[in-house]
């Protein structure tokens, strides 16, 4: 009872810990059911589509609320928080945080400090959802149902925990969703009164608004614990079996091109070539524009050519492969190197045109370490470095 009691008032207060965060952290892992019911009526909410039927209205209105809140999830939760990629200002950060409140996975600050030492453990012991550990569904909604994985630790993430509003807006981090959904509930009720001709309700609002969009939301984003470490191509030799998907990078608006980002953690984008597409950089430059967000960091020369030319062996290794198993077709072992290495003296000669800044080496550490040495100190926009090519 004592146990219940305590996973009930954690729905209110996320920082409750009375036997200490630590004990907690220590225990092994395994389902807390009386905790995790919230996500478990996340779920559940999506049957009443049986009640309340659909429109197109609704429909759509699902659909761009995942891509708009995945947005935050990206942009937000991720480049900002966990990686510190742009520079905004106190009270910009505050601003997004509650927009990343609306996604409805848990605070940023919470999501900040799992994902840091998901980097620093990753896909070894510690890593609290490496497919590789732990087996694809725990990775993938498992080990957020786990009590050890619930607290908050802020000496992880001292950067972010020094401002007072972030730790309010993470530790009433139901706060935020349940005001979201009441406003989806009271527009579709509005609208239901005011355009009949949408055939919306409340509702069907909140069903199609919320719970459905908010639970693809959740899955979308878990398959980057679950399947970017298991389906994809591997361009970098990295410590960890992270992986690049298109198709995954489509469903979460970039983030799909993990094993980019766990080469080089601190570029603003994840896409490090033109034709990896990348929605979430996109959208964080456009707002770069408006003065909202600046300092957007690149990826340093030094890996984009590693990259190159780990893609250039790759090549390489393919015509060999194929002129060995089909030798009526030996050309290839010509043609296909030749070809590459043509790709690779282009964007050399590309890169010698323009004068290069001094830069520092890429380390392979995991550079979110740096962010709490830098103290997360925000600079006014007026002075403010410009964004580098």
């Amino acid at each position: 009872m004592r146990r219940a009691a305590t996973a009930f008032i954690q729905w209110i207060d996320s920082d409750y810990c009375p036997d200490g965060a630590e004990r907690m952290r220590a225990e092994p892992d395994r389902v807390d059911l009386v905790r995790v019911m919230p996500f478990v009526v996340l779920h559940l909410g999506c049957l009443g589509v049986l009640w309340v039927g659909w429109s197109p209205f609704a429909v759509w209105t699902a659909v761009a609320l995942y891509f708009v809140r995945m947005f935050a999830v990206t942009g937000v939760h991720h480049r900002y928080f966990s990686h510190k990629t742009y520079s905004t200002s106190r009270f910009g950060q505050f601003l997004l945080a509650l927009y990343a409140a609306t996604t409805v996975q848990r605070g940023s600050l919470w999501w900040a400090y799992h994902h840091r030492h998901h980097h620093q453990h990753s896909d070894g012991p510690e890593d609290a959802h490496s497919p590789h550990v732990h087996g694809f569904w725990w990775s993938h909604i498992g080990w957020i149902t786990s009590r050890r994985n619930f607290p908050t630790d802020y000496s992880k993430i001292k950067d972010l925990a020094k401002f007072p509003e972030l730790v309010w807006l993470n530790r009433l981090d139901l706060l935020v969703p349940l005001l979201f959904a009441g406003a989806i509930w009271g527009m579709g009720a509005w609208l239901g009164t005011h355009a009949p001709q949408l055939g919306v309700t409340g509702p069907q609002l909140l069903v199609w608004g919320f719970f459905i969009s908010t639970t693809l939301l959740f899955h979308g984003t878990a398959c980057i614990n679950s399947m970017a470490h298991l389906m994809g191509r591997r361009r970098f030799k990295t410590d960890d079996d992270s992986r690049n998907s298109f198709i995954l990078a489509i469903i979460t608006l970039g983030e799909g091109w993990h094993n980019n980002h766990h080469r080089y953690q601190g570029a603003t984008r994840n896409g490090f070539y033109w034709w990896e597409i990348d929605p979430t950089y996109y959208g964080l430059k456009v707002l770069s524009w408006t003065g909202f967000i600046w300092g957007l960091k690149p990826v340093p020369d030094s890996v984009l050519e590693e990259g190159i030319r780990a893609e250039h062996a790759a090549t390489v290794a393919a015509a060999q492969r194929a002129a060995l198993a089909h030798p009526e077709y030996s050309s290839l072992k010509k043609v296909l190197p030749t070809a590459a290495a043509f790709a690779v003296a282009t964007a050399a000669s590309a890169q010698t045109t323009m004068p290069r800044k001094a830069e520092r080496p890429p380390a392979r550490r995991d550079v979110t370490e740096q962010a709490h040495e830098l103290g997360a100190k925000t600079v006014p926009p007026a002075s403010r470095a410009p964004d580098q090519p």
